[in-house]
């Protein structure tokens, strides 16, 4: 693909174009935001318009003077966000404003490796193309199961992704696409995509916790990712919660995702199916177990398939309690395969975070789960690809 080189010039062009991602600001009132005289700030938006990146959008209302010239980003911005998980891969296409054009899913084994997963995701990408959702992408962003060095675009040691250690995937992708590319580990860019479009949109301090088939927890603060000095903040799935637990993927004993992230709660499942009618029935017919027929037995009342939910609940529940504690967050949100579980999983976190917490902490934090779905991580890739294609030179 030809290669797309429009990128903001100057410091406030980049902040002009981060405030057009949310919406037509009229040129008056960004110069109420904005730090500019107006001649600096006509002439940063009219070098916007050149390049490409902004539009005129028609006149705003009357303030009482000359009407004010509307501006927005340019209709022809195009993003994907390429979410790969464990089991499936979610891309999408977006404008400008990061609303989501095209979507495909499909599933898929990110222990096939880099090369495989990548090609898959490209030839998706692809029918996005073929479908008329784009003919160039200004930016594409990569979510991945595992722990990113974002500095370099790269996984690093990941215990869910066989054969990606230092993988260049950020390279591998922005060469084959034809323009900048961006990677994080999936869970952050599910909090970018709920900081964007979800229920923490007006929220500039929460934690969101995917429960899938590893478990991670993104930590936004300011309105921001922390990542840590290395890339490595939020990996909450390996925090040990029993010194004589289950051997965790990882190769450490009693983490938190060896007992009740995907791959443990299908086992724990199969280990109580002869006492469950629901998941013994299953068991026969199938011959195996997911975190999707626990919920359907514990929908149809199943005591053993409730005591799970539970159980693990109460363990997600003890490592945010400390969370909470220690970082105050504005809302909490769980999202996730496992999280799917629903509302009998959420009271029984709630529970014990709201009892274990402090009440200072607690005496106003919302624990909800996520509305956004298989969005969260597409948009939050789009607005991480933004993010980079917005920022100063």
């Amino acid at each position: 693909m030809k290669r797309i080189t429009a990128r903001p010039e100057t410091a406030h062009q980049a902040a002009l174009l981060r405030l057009l991602r949310d919406r037509a600001w009229s040129r008056a009132e960004l110069g109420d935001v904005v730090d500019l005289s107006r001649s600096k700030l006509n002439f940063e938006i009219d070098r916007l318009i050149e390049l490409n990146l902004a539009e005129q959008a028609g006149l705003a209302a009357s303030r009482g003077g000359r009407r004010s010239g509307m501006v927005r980003l340019a209709g022809s911005l195009r993003f994907t966000g390429i979410d790969i998980g464990a089991t499936s891969i979610d891309v999408a296409v977006t404008d400008g404003e990061l609303k989501i054009l095209g979507h495909v899913s499909e599933p898929c084994d990110v222990r096939d490796g880099p090369v495989i997963v990548l090609n898959q995701a490209m030839e998706m990408v692809g029918k996005l193309r073929d479908q008329g959702y784009f003919t160039q992408l200004h930016g594409a962003g990569i979510g991945v199961p595992g722990p990113v060095s974002f500095r370099e675009g790269m996984p690093v040691a990941p215990p869910l992704m066989p054969g990606w250690d230092r993988y260049p995937v950020r390279e591998t992708v922005g060469q084959e696409l034809g323009c900048p590319a961006a990677v994080d580990n999936d869970v952050n860019i599910m909090a970018l995509g709920e900081l964007h479009a979800g229920l923490a949109k007006q929220v500039d301090d929460f934690l969101f916790v995917k429960i899938g088939t590893g478990i991670g927890c993104g930590i936004v603060v300011d309105g921001k990712i922390y990542r840590g000095v290395s890339g490595s903040a939020g990996d909450i799935g390996h925090i040990r919660v029993d010194d004589q637990g289950p051997t965790c993927a990882c190769g450490n004993v009693g983490c938190l995702e060896a007992y009740f992230g995907g791959a443990a709660l299908a086992r724990e499942a199969t280990a109580i199916a002869g006492r469950s009618p629901y998941l013994g029935e299953r068991l026969r017919r199938t011959g195996t177990l997911t975190g999707e027929d626990v919920a359907a037995a514990a929908e149809m009342g199943d005591a053993e398939a409730v005591r799970l939910i539970r159980d693990g609940g109460r363990r997600v529940g003890m490592v945010l309690a400390g969370l909470v504690s220690f970082f105050n967050p504005g809302l909490v949100i769980i999202a996730g395969g496992v999280a799917k579980l629903g509302h009998v999983l959420l009271a029984e976190i709630r529970s014990v975070v709201y009892r274990r917490s402090l009440p200072l902490a607690t005496g106003n934090l919302p624990i909800v789960l996520s509305e956004l779905g298989a969005d969260a991580g597409v948009i939050g890739a789009a607005r991480l690809s933004s993010d980079h294609v917005f920022s100063a030179p």
